[in-house]
Formats: C-alpha cells, sequence, structure tokens
C-alpha cells in the first residue's frame, strides 16, 4: 500500500506529466500524422480567439469600474457607516534586503493615504540573517514613522525555525503570530481587523484603505472574505526595460481580467484579509513558496469552501524587475516567473486536502467541513486548465505549429486542406492580435505622469515594446512555467527566491 507522501507526489506529477505528453505528442505526431496536429493547432488556435476574446470583454469591463473606483470618494461613504470608527487597519510588510528608498517610499504612501492613520497597525518584520541592514533601516523607519500610526511593530523573524522554508511565508508567519500578541494586548476584537498583507515596495493608492474598510464593514460575511486590489507595477516603470514592462503588464491585465470574475479568484501578490480568518488558520504557511494565493486555500478549506475574495477595483503599484545590468534583469524576470508559476504546487495541495476533508495547521491537521463538489471541481478546474495553458499555448501557438507544415509536405502536401492551413492559421494569430492591441492602448492610460528626465519620445517606445509580446510569453511565460511544473514532477522543489530592488 502506497504511503501518504508517495501518493502526494503522484499527485505532484500530473500537471508536468500532461505538459511533457503534450510537447511528446506534438513533435511525434507532426512525423507520424501531420493531418492530425493541423487539425488539432487549428482548434486550439480558434479556442486561443476565443480566450483573447473573453480577455477584451472582461478587461472592457474592469476597465469601466476601474475608472469609476479610483474616482470615488472612498472616506464619505465608509463615514457614513454606523460604527465604523471601531474598526482597525493591519499592514503587516515582511522584508529581507530591501533598500531604505524602497521602505521609505512604501511608508510615505502609507502616512499620505487618506484614511484616518489612528486606526492603522503597521508591523514591518525583518530577517535575523540579514539583522544588520535591518535593524539600520528599521531605525530609520521608526524614526520618520514610528507616531504616524496606531502602533508600528517592528520585529525580526528569527532564522531557522524548525517547519520553515527561508522566504516571505515563514516570515508573515511569525509576524502574524506577533501581531496577535499586541492585538490581544490592545484589547481589539479579531473580527474588527482587517490585514492588508503586502510586499516591501508595495505603494497603495490614496483611497486604498478607505475603500477596504468600506468593502469590509458592508460584507455579510466579512470574516470569511480576503480583498484583491488591481496590481500594477508602476514604481519605477519609466526606467525598467522594455521585456520587464510589457512582463510585468500582461500580469495587471490578467489579474484585471480576473476581478471582473470573482468566483474564479484566487489572493494573488499584495492583497487584504480578515484578521479572524488569519488566526483560525494559523496565519501564512510557512513551508511553501507561494503563501500570497495559498492562504486563501487555506480559509477556503478551513470553511468548507465558504469564503470569497471580493474584488478592489484600487490599485496598489509596485515595482517592475530591475537590476544594475540588463543581463541580471533578464535572469531576475525569469526567476520571478518561475516563482509565480510554482503557484503549480496548489494543485496538489488542493487534490489532497479536497478529498480528506483536513488542514494543516500550526496544531496539526485539523477536521474541516466537507467543500461541495461543484466549488471543488470548479477551482481544480481553473487552476490546473490555466497553468498547463500558462506553459504549453505559447509553444504550441508560435513554435510547434510549424512543425507539421514542414514535416507533412510528402505525405499530404498536395491537398487543398494542408495549402489553405498556414492561411488559416495566420489569419487565426493576426485576429488574436486583437489582445495585443488593446493592452498596448490601455497600458498607455496606467501610465505614471512621465518623469522630466524621461523624453516624450519614450510614449512611442511605450507601444512599439508590445512586438515583444510574443518573445515575452515564451521566454518569461511558457519556460519557466513549464520548468516550475517539470520541477514538481521531478520532486525537484524550488525555494523562495526574492526579486532584487533596484530604482535609478
Amino acid at each position: 500500500m502506497l504511503s501518504d507522501r508517495k501518493k502526494y507526489r503522484l499527485l505532484e506529477m500530473i500537471p508536468g506529466t500532461l505538459v511533457w505528453l503534450t510537447f511528446i505528442l506534438a513533435v511525434v505526431l507532426s512525423f507520424v500524422k501531420p493531418l492530425w496536429v493541423i487539425y488539432f493547432v487549428i482548434i486550439f488556435s480558434v479556442y486561443w480567439l476565443f480566450r483573447v476574446l473573453y480577455f477584451v470583454f472582461y478587461m472592457a469591463v474592469s476597465w469601466r469600474r476601474y475608472q469609476r473606483d479610483i474616482h470615488t470618494d472612498w472616506l464619505e461613504k465608509v463615514r457614513a457607516l454606523p460604527g465604523w470608527e471601531n474598526y482597525y487597519h493591519m499592514v503587516v510588510m515582511p522584508t529581507s534586503k530591501e533598500p531604505i528608498e524602497v521602505l521609505r517610499s512604501t511608508f510615505s504612501n502609507l502616512a499620505a493615504s487618506h484614511y484616518p492613520l489612528d486606526k492603522m497597525i503597521v508591523v514591518l518584520s525583518g530577517e535575523e540573517r540579514n539583522k544588520e541592514n535591518f535593524d539600520r533601516n528599521a531605525e530609520i523607519i521608526e524614526k520618520e514613522f514610528g507616531e504616524k500610526f496606531l502602533k508600528l511593530l517592528i520585529i525580526t523573524h528569527p532564522d531557522n525555525l524548525a517547519g520553515e522554508i527561508k522566504g516571505k511565508g515563514a516570515n508573515a508567519h511569525w509576524a502574524g503570530f506577533k501581531a496577535k500578541e499586541l492585538v490581544d494586548e490592545l484589547k481589539i476584537p479579531y473580527e474588527k481587523i482587517v490585514v492588508s498583507y503586502f510586499d516591501s515596495d508595495t505603494c497603495v493608492h490614496p483611497e486604498y484603505f478607505a475603500c477596504l474598510a468600506y468593502k469590509y464593514i458592508t460584507h455579510p460575511k466579512r470574516e470569511r472574505a480576503a480583498f484583491q486590489p488591481v496590481a500594477l507595477y508602476n514604481n519605477n516603470i519609466w526606467d525598467s526595460m522594455s521585456l520587464m514592462r510589457v512582463a510585468a503588464c500582461g500580469t495587471t491585465f490578467w489579474l484585471l481580467t480576473e476581478l471582473a470574475k470573482p468566483d474564479r479568484l484566487f489572493t494573488f501578490s499584495s492583497h487584504s484579509i480578515a484578521f479572524k480568518a488569519l488566526v483560525d488558520v494559523d496565519f501564512w504557511q510557512k513551508d511553501i513558496v507561494t503563501d500570497d494565493s495559498r492562504i486563501f486555500l487555506q480559509c477556503f478549506i478551513r470553511y468548507g469552501g465558504d469564503f470569497e475574495v471580493v474584488p478592489m477595483y484600487i490599485p496598489v503599484s509596485m515595482d517592475t524587475v530591475m537590476a544594475e545590468t540588463p543581463w541580471r534583469s533578464l535572469v531576475n524576470l525569469y526567476k520571478q516567473q518561475r516563482r509565480w508559476a510554482w503557484g503549480v504546487e496548489h494543485f496538489p495541495y488542493m487534490v489532497w486536502h479536497f478529498s480528506r476533508g483536513t488542514l494543516k495547521t500550526d496544531r496539526g491537521e485539523i477536521a474541516v467541513p466537507r467543500i461541495p463538489f461543484w466549488k471543488r471541481f470548479k477551482y481544480l478546474w481553473n487552476l490546473g486548465e490555466g497553468m498547463y495553458s500558462w506553459a504549453t499555448a505559447p509553444i504550441l501557438m508560435f513554435v510547434l505549429s510549424k512543425l507539421p507544415l514542414w514535416f507533412g509536405k510528402e505525405k499530404i502536401g498536395a491537398t487543398a486542406f494542408f495549402q489553405t492551413a498556414p492561411l488559416v492559421l495566420q489569419w487565426l494569430l493576426t485576429a488574436a492580435m486583437l489582445g495585443m492591441v488593446v493592452s498596448a492602448i490601455l497600458f498607455l492610460f496606467l501610465l505614471p505622469p512621465r518623469p522630466k528626465n524621461q523624453s516624450p519620445f519614450k510614449f512611442v517606445i511605450m507601444l512599439a515594446q508590445w512586438v515583444l509580446l510574443p518573445v515575452s510569453l515564451i521566454l518569461f511565460g511558457s519556460i519557466p512555467a513549464v520548468e516550475a511544473q517539470t520541477r514538481l514532477m521531478l520532486g525537484k522543489y524550488l525555494g523562495f527566491w526574492v526579486t532584487e530592488k533596484a530604482r535609478k
């Protein structure tokens, strides 16, 4: 009989196996049955075209909501709610090696929020292994911002604690329990606190906390909800490379389409969540890489599927990948995308816990309510299909689709279908470029004001850079996703990698 560990390993192998089976069959059948592959590629291209139209439609929906919400006076709406003064914000911000310029920018934006700062607790958590740098930065932050908030809690996460991997999740896990001690000391009810889990470079929109407060207070099940803002990568976008901008904005546009379909949403990157829910699941998981999205699954399983992510059409802005040299920037972008693609580790986790009706916490495995079958299937399908398409679609579309046309000439080259297939594929790919055109236009509207040291001609470059989209989809989309799923398949687990922060 297989042990639990071996059963879990089999689940880990499923995504990568499907990806490699697809690639192997595509290559082999291009020689043996080229006509089959051409049919498949055309059907897949039609499917991809519908995906693009779907993308454009939901992008338009989200864009209208985004424009509406960033121009709303959310604080006025909050102040109209009875008892709003009894609710508090907490910001949990793990940090590692970020320079003081990054932290100062983040705290300056927090302090400039259109929300009473005496209702805000900020937790800055550094790493013991980087103690000298953190202590120096923390001293500056405390001096400049310590008196602005209700509480500024500065803590150091010890190194090499049992059951942890080195990463943001372990830091946040430790910070969560330390924050709970402070909340208990202040005697604030858990259900009166909503927590924002931010990267150290996250700069909030002035209306962010007011919007969050309104959505949290008015939610009928606020203790069983997370809140997902729009993630922009604007902090240093005028100084970053074109490929960095295209990849970063691709992430923003993907998230915008997901926000319009909240029944599909996971938490991603910087997000907010009910403090009571965090306490119930023992905070962020300390032994995984993708803690920002795993926290949704922890809560979803804990409450038997009675947990949701609420869309927020208010932005938070972070850094695009930028290092000291162009080559290091490219390498860092690849590593960042690979880390995000490591979200495929959620697939075995979901299958395992959905079937067992338990949740792993610091207290051991606890029994949880059964999730309805349709919810389990929907979330498994959305994650599995998304990860599979991420890894395979660009390679199938732009690379492997050429093979049957090259190798099928001798067998079926004289047929009318073979001769028209390249034209059909070209037409479908050209039609699919509609998504690229829409992205390029919206990108210009999302740009922050042009710095004085940047030429007006840079706008032309900002538009022209979108011709790099196919390159970006393969080099910084498919390939890191394939590597992530292959690593999981082989049991070569990915550790947490901190994206280097650099600004001009």
